[in-house]
C-alpha cells in the first residue's frame, strides 16, 4: 500500500465487530487524490458501516484510517469535518421548515467560529450568505433559494444534501447512494451533477445502479460479508467471475 500522507484517504485492516458480528472485516483501501471511487456490494455486505467507520460516527475494532496523512482512527465526527471529509447519507438530513438559502447557510457556518455568535444579525454574514449561494448555484438550486425544504421534491432534496456537504469544501465527499429513490431523470442529472464537481475533489460512492457507479467512478471496490473481494477499474470487475456470481447473478457484458 502506498504510504498515507500522499493518498486521500488511507484504510490499513479496519474492521468493526458487533457482538462477534464482523459487519467490516479487515479491510484495506488506498484512495488517491482526485480519484472517483465506488464501493459496491449486496445488502448486508458493510458498506454504510464502512462509511460510518470512516465518517467518525462508529469506531473500528481495529485497524488504521488516515485523511491526507491524518490519523483519523480515534477522531470525533466533527474534528474529521474540520479536516475535509463530508458525508451524505441514504436519508437526507435536512432541515424541512427552513428554506433553501437557510439550510446551506448553515451548513456554511458550522466549521466556522460564526456557529458560536448567537447575537449577531444574520444580515452582516455577506460572506457566509455568498458562499450558501454559491453552493446552490453548483448543484442547480439557485431559483429556489427562497423555498421552504419541505416543498422540495425527492429529487431537490438529494440536490441540496450535495450543496449541503459541499458548503464546507471538503477535500473527501463521501456520498451514501446518491441516486436513491430518484426517477431515471433524475438519475441522470445527478450523475452530470457529480461529474460536474470540482475535480480535486475525492469521491467515494456507495451506488447500486451499476450504470451509475460505472458511469462516476473510475476505480470500483467490491465488499461481500465485510471482506473486499475485488478491487479494480470498471471492465476488471465486470470480468470477475466471483463478482458476478456473488453481486450479480448473471454474467456482465464486458465488451
Amino acid at each position: 500500500m502506498a504510504e498515507s500522507h500522499s493518498l486521500a484517504l488511507s484504510l490499513t485492516n479496519v474492521s468493526k465487530a458487533f457482538d462477534g458480528l464482523r459487519a467490516v472485516n479487515g479491510v484495506s483501501l488506498s484512495v488517491a487524490p482526485g480519484e472517483r471511487r465506488a464501493i459496491i456490494g449486496p445488502n448486508g455486505a458493510g458498506k454504510t458501516t464502512l462509511f460510518s467507520l470512516i465518517s467518525g460516527e462508529i469506531k473500528p475494532t481495529e485497524g488504521q484510517i488516515h485523511l491526507f496523512g491524518h490519523d483519523l482512527t480515534r477522531l470525533p465526527p466533527h474534528r474529521r469535518a474540520a479536516l475535509g471529509l463530508a458525508r451524505t447519507y441514504q436519508i437526507t438530513n435536512l432541515f424541512p421548515r427552513l428554506t433553501v438559502l437557510e439550510n446551506a447557510l448553515l451548513a456554511v457556518q458550522a466549521l466556522t467560529p460564526v456557529k458560536l455568535h448567537l447575537h449577531r444579525a444574520l444580515s452582516h454574514y455577506t460572506d457566509d450568505f455568498a458562499r450558501a449561494r454559491y453552493v446552490l448555484q453548483s448543484v442547480g438550486l439557485q431559483e429556489k433559494e427562497s423555498e421552504i425544504v419541505r416543498n422540495l421534491s425527492h429529487g431537490e432534496h438529494r440536490q441540496l444534501e450535495i450543496a449541503l456537504a459541499l458548503a464546507g469544501a471538503p477535500k473527501l465527499l463521501l456520498l451514501d447512494e446518491p441516486t436513491a429513490g430518484l426517477s431515471p431523470a433524475e438519475s441522470h442529472m445527478m450523475v452530470a451533477l457529480l461529474k460536474k464537481l470540482d475535480p480535486a475533489i475525492t469521491l467515494l460512492v456507495i451506488e447500486h445502479d451499476m450504470d451509475v457507479a460505472f458511469e462516476l467512478t473510475n476505480r470500483i471496490t467490491v465488499l461481500h460479508y465485510g471482506k473486499v473481494i475485488a478491487d479494480g477499474v470498471a471492465h476488471e470487475v465486470k470480468s470477475n467471475s466471483l463478482v458476478q456470481e456473488i453481486y450479480l447473478g448473471a454474467v456482465w457484458e464486458t465488451a
